[in-house]
């Protein structure tokens, strides 16, 4: 993967881009909304669990996670995804989302591009997705995380 900070250029989305990762960068925004549309399909306490504001950032960090994607498509390798995937999670703390909302999304995200993109451009896709995935999962078991805890672990944890 190319990183400014190393001397090495970054990626040419503008001219250099596969077929299949510039009509995904094209569509984006579209399939941003498509991907948060297919994760509260798969989950609909999302909508409960963020208001609207919290839903809008996540709108937006769906497209950053397709730019990621997009840089994965790009060079063929899924380390522009995973090494995005390990830097966010601090973020998400902060504002309190789950890092079980993000792997809904990301297979949101994995869904979304499948139906605009032909199967044999999916490999690097995949890829991406499991990448962020995997990262994603290894944050959630870290303390934390805003999901829902087992009570009776809880109560043991705080020695009632």
């Amino acid at each position: 993967m190319s990183h400014p900070s190393l001397g090495l250029p970054p990626i040419d989305r503008t001219s250099s881009l596969p077929p299949a990762a510039a009509r995904v960068d094209a569509a984006r925004e579209r399939l941003a909304a498509r991907s948060l549309e297919i994760a509260i399909d798969r989950d609909p306490t999302l909508r409960v669990r963020h208001d609207e504001l919290s839903m809008r950032r996540l709108l937006r960090d769906a497209a950053t996670l397709i730019d990621r994607v997009v840089d994965a498509m790009a060079t063929g390798d899924p380390e522009p995804a995973r090494s995005f995937a390990d830097a966010v999670p601090p973020a998400y703390r902060r504002r309190k989302v789950p890092m079980d909302d993000l792997i809904s999304l990301a297979e949101g995200i994995r869904t979304a591009i499948g139906a605009s993109v032909g199967s044999e451009d999916m490999a690097p896709v995949d890829a991406a997705v499991d990448a962020m995935v995997e990262r994603f999962r290894w944050h959630r078991r870290i303390a934390g995380d805003a999901r829902k805890r087992n009570r009776l672990l809880q109560a043991i944890y705080k020695g009632a």
